[in-house]
């Protein structure tokens, strides 16, 4: 999947070996993260003028890549995790369906590059892009850094769950 803008130019691709490459350390360590989580290794690779183009384009190449990966499959639509780390403690609940987006994370303590405004960005590329409702919560917790990584974390994993094959459509109306 490659996504090419006037501000960003974006690969994410299946690979044997995870290889993150992008120039912003913080970022790097998120999508290793998230991928970590979800089980897949990829090659995401970016060039970018803003950082703040860097994370939304990021979520939006992010989630045509997972809708590329569901295409004309049942998938089992749902996903739910809590994720503690240190002080910190986030829920994530996924449903692939439509895009919404609901963040309620309220840092106490900042880290240089660990910004609530980055995480929504990249949260609300994927929503939109993916179609899919995410609910991000923190339980507890006050160090940017480590709500932030946990919120990756929880994504990732509810994200593995939804993706995974399954024989059914979860849905009443019979499709998605």
């Amino acid at each position: 999947m490659i996504r090419i803008t006037s501000e960003t130019k974006i690969t994410v691709e299946d690979c044997t070996d995870m290889t993150i490459d992008c120039k912003d350390k913080i970022f790097e360590h998120m999508i290793n993260t998230l991928f970590f989580y979800m089980n897949k290794k990829v090659s995401f690779q970016a060039c970018y003028d803003l950082r703040h183009h860097l994370w939304e384009d990021g979520g939006i190449t992010t989630g045509m890549y997972l809708k590329e990966l569901i295409k004309d499959k049942n998938y089992a639509r749902y996903g739910t995790s809590i994720i503690p780390m240190d002080d910190a403690l986030v829920l994530c609940c996924v449903d692939i369906s439509r895009a919404y987006c609901e963040i309620d994370i309220k840092i106490k303590d900042t880290e240089e590059g660990f910004e609530t405004f980055l995480l929504t960005e990249f949260v609300g590329g994927l929503c939109r892009s993916l179609s899919v409702t995410v609910h991000l919560k923190q339980l507890s917790g006050y160090s940017g850094h480590h709500i932030i990584e946990a919120c990756f974390k929880s994504l990732g994993l509810s994200l593995q769950q939804a993706i995974k094959d399954s024989s059914t459509v979860f849905s009443t109306k019979g499709v998605l």
